[in-house]
């Protein structure tokens, strides 16, 4: 079995006697984007901090690639690239100059490593332009490229999407699936926009409380069973309401102008068939999954989020 690129071991974080991070416990497979998720106060960039190093950890253990954050902190800090909020750059300089600038702090950076990563994040246009012409979006990325100069095995971005347009946003997603899938390098990844989480993440973990309340595969939050509720618009909805609700486990309701089942992928064909056959139309099929948000305000009772 692989090896996690992250392993946090009954984490605890307090300040004075208040307890911001309760024994917290996960792991980052390598090779994915992992989402990190939390109401207001529930210790996800706390999390972060430590992780990285710029906060102390009270009790426990974080590993990074099998090395200590605590006890062997140079070895573990060497294998990861972080923005912790915004990156800073020279504004005055280039984007170019900005890299050359970083990698004179890394041993092995070769120039053409630096062009290797300028390529990855698609600034070769605008690389010899100043950085303080820049959008939000092109420093964004710039400042991904300097994280990943010295070729970390992790990527550990606060918000990268604050102050980002849809259209940047969607570029930073873009680039973490590439880098995931090119260059093997696992990502984690805090936002408040759960919707690009959504998108964005193979798995997400979500806290409250400094504690770990759920971890699964994005996928899982919406296969969590094999019951589907369905929407089916229909030209006859009482006729039809009548005649499913002679099967009780199909649960049909009306909501509004339709038909809402609970059944399972096979069903879904017979619901069509006995329509059919008792003369109704079936104009549209469609699955009501819950979203990421959904799922997330269910699980924390909360609308406030980090």
């Amino acid at each position: 079995m692989t090896t996690p690129i992250v392993q946090i071991r009954n984490v605890t974080k307090k300040i004075g006697r208040k307890t911001i991070i309760d024994q917290l416990s996960f792991e980052v497979p390598k090779g994915e984007v992992f989402g990190f998720l939390g109401p207001n106060g529930a210790g996800k960039t706390t999390t972060i901090r430590m992780m990285v190093g710029l906060m102390k950890i009270s009790k426990g253990e974080i590993l990074i690639d099998g090395h200590s954050i605590t006890n062997n902190f140079e070895d573990a800090i060497a294998k990861v690239g972080a923005i912790v909020e915004n990156p800073e750059m020279y504004k005055y300089l280039t984007g170019y100059q900005n890299l050359v600038h970083f990698a004179r702090m890394s041993p092995n950076v070769t120039k053409e490593r630096i062009k290797e990563v300028i390529t990855l994040v698609a600034l070769e246009n605008r690389i010899h332009d100043k950085v303080k012409t820049y959008s939000l979006g092109m420093r964004q990325r710039l400042g991904v490229a300097q994280a990943l100069l010295h070729k970390p095995a992790l990527l550990i971005l606060d918000e990268p999407t604050n102050g980002l347009d849809p259209a940047g946003i969607r570029e930073l997603r873009d680039y973490l699936h590439k880098l995931t899938r090119e260059e093997g390098i696992s990502v984690v990844v805090s936002s408040h926009l759960l919707s690009e989480m959504e998108l964005m993440c193979d798995r997400v973990a979500i806290i409250q409380n400094g504690k770990l309340i759920d971890i699964r595969l994005i996928n899982d939050y919406f296969n969590d069973g094999e019951q589907n509720k369905v929407a089916i618009e229909v030209d006859q909805l009482e006729r039809a309401l009548e005649i499913l609700q002679t099967i009780p486990a199909f649960g049909a309701t009306t909501i509004e102008t339709h038909l809402e089942l609970t059944v399972g992928r096979e069903q879904i064909a017979e619901v069509v068939v006995l329509m059919v056959q008792n003369g109704i139309k079936v104009y549209s099929i469609k699955p009501m999954t819950q979203s990421l948000e959904d799922k997330f305000l269910e699980m924390t009772g909360s609308d406030q989020i980090v």
